[in-house]
């Protein structure tokens, strides 16, 4: 495959979203308020993966380079690095405290950095690598609840650091695809935080909220409180699930199921589906003479019970974590799946919470069919690549990571 020749990349960002359904590229440039205009948009049905991990990795670069390739045209830019989501892998998080000594000198950026240093220094599981180190509260001499310590003064210097993993093999698979596309991988970040980056207003940040991204192989789960992201987890099912339980429930091949799912699907149920019916085409049939039809009550039933158990599964683990009262009352949906009629009620009987819907905020030129719940995660890699720009060394790379908040929340409070 011939090499790209490449432009140089400027106030350019580029965000690649690769999921079990769909693979997303959005291309954006810089305004001179400080947020960003998208001007190339791409995407593609995805091939070759499986529950957000690569299983087929000629399938998968295809999906890729189309998408790129779409959002290149679109924008009349040849891109070289991209910030790309963690979906797949089994991410995980865990919280650690750090301290170091400051011998009473101002507290600069090179301290920040000690204390990154350090909680990288913590041996992590086998087989699984660094996504995020992120500080969610530093200390002084004691006193909790500073969030960005420069410019103060004491003798100890003490942070929680909420550190992020995955799989390794997931990710250096992932790594790799992406590597034989010829594009360099920016910054990796975990999907439901960039939702939350992309979906959340500043109260929802500060006051404490859950994020549910609902993809179409996996629902990952992000806490946020004080500004902070302070507990990521997931559980592997989403939408191709709901798929999956049409086409067997009612043996009917896996697009019909599909199709259903998005024009008659609903997770509640209603007075009028039983009288409600539907064609579904038999697999392996001929569609024109063999089509049975099903009361809407048949689909919904099959539909209910797979969501059910989605949310029950995230109750236990916000519950599990103990971050279920730190999250408050707040839920906010984002993902293709949680655009299926009744899934925002459901959500709400179950987790006992208050449930709104999360579309992307803070970004222009986004058209309306890519404005929805399913474009929240690539939306926020484009605003975690603005507010955390890389730096070429690992060490300072690290000191801009503890800032992202810092700057997102600066921004949130002049421009909107």
């Amino acid at each position: 495959m011939k090499k790209k020749e490449f432009k140089p990349r400027g106030d350019v960002f580029a965000a690649l979203d690769i999921g079990t359904t769909k693979v997303a590229c959005f291309i954006a440039r810089a305004d001179q308020q400080g947020g960003l205009r998208v001007e190339g948009i791409g995407h593609q049905a995805s091939r070759g993966v499986k529950g957000g991990t690569i299983v087929d990795m000629d399938e998968a670069e295809g999906s890729i380079l189309n998408a790129v390739h779409a959002a290149e045209k679109m924008a009349k830019e040849t891109i070289r690095e991209v910030v790309v989501n963690v979906s797949g892998g089994y991410p995980a998080s865990r919280t650690i405290g750090v301290e170091v000594s400051i011998a009473g000198h101002e507290v600069g950026e090179a301290d920040l950095r000690r204390i990154l240093d350090q909680g990288r220094q913590t041996s992590e599981p086998d087989q699984r690598v660094l996504i995020h180190s992120i500080p969610v509260g530093y200390m002084i001499d004691g006193s909790r609840g500073i969030r960005d310590p420069r410019g103060m003064y004491g003798h100890k210097l003490a942070a929680n650091i909420h550190v992020i993993t995955a799989q390794t093999g997931a990710v250096r698979t992932l790594k790799t695809c992406i590597g034989r596309c010829h594009l360099d991988i920016e910054s990796w970040v975990v999907s439901p935080f960039a939702a939350g980056l992309s979906a959340l207003v500043e109260d929802e940040m500060d006051l404490g909220v859950t994020v549910i991204d609902m993809g179409g192989g996996t629902t990952t789960i992000a806490v946020f409180f004080d500004g902070n992201v302070v507990y990521t987890d997931g559980v592997a099912l989403g939408g191709a699930h709901v798929t999956n339980d049409i086409a067997r429930g009612l043996s009917t091949p896996v697009a019909d199921a599909e199709r259903m799912k998005t024009l008659y699907g609903s997770c509640m149920q209603s007075g009028l589906d039983e009288r409600e019916t539907i064609k579904v085409p038999l697999v392996g049939e001929d569609l024109q003479a063999q089509v049975n039809a099903v009361p809407k009550s048949m689909l919904v039933n099959i539909i209910q019970p797979r969501l059910e158990e989605t949310f029950e599964m995230v109750r236990a683990r916000l519950e599990a974590s103990g971050f279920d009262k730190v999250a408050g009352r707040r839920v906010v949906l984002t993902g293709g799946a949680s655009q299926l009629p009744g899934v925002r009620d459901l959500a709400a009987l179950i987790l006992d919470k208050q449930v709104r819907t999360g579309r992307p905020l803070r970004l222009a030129g986004l058209a309306e069919s890519t404005g929805g719940p399913a474009f929240a995660v690539c939306s926020g890699l484009l605003h975690y690549g603005l507010f955390n720009k890389p730096i070429s060394s690992r060490r300072a790379r690290g000191a801009g990571q503890a800032g992202l908040f810092g700057r997102f929340g600066s921004w949130l409070r002049e421009n909107f």
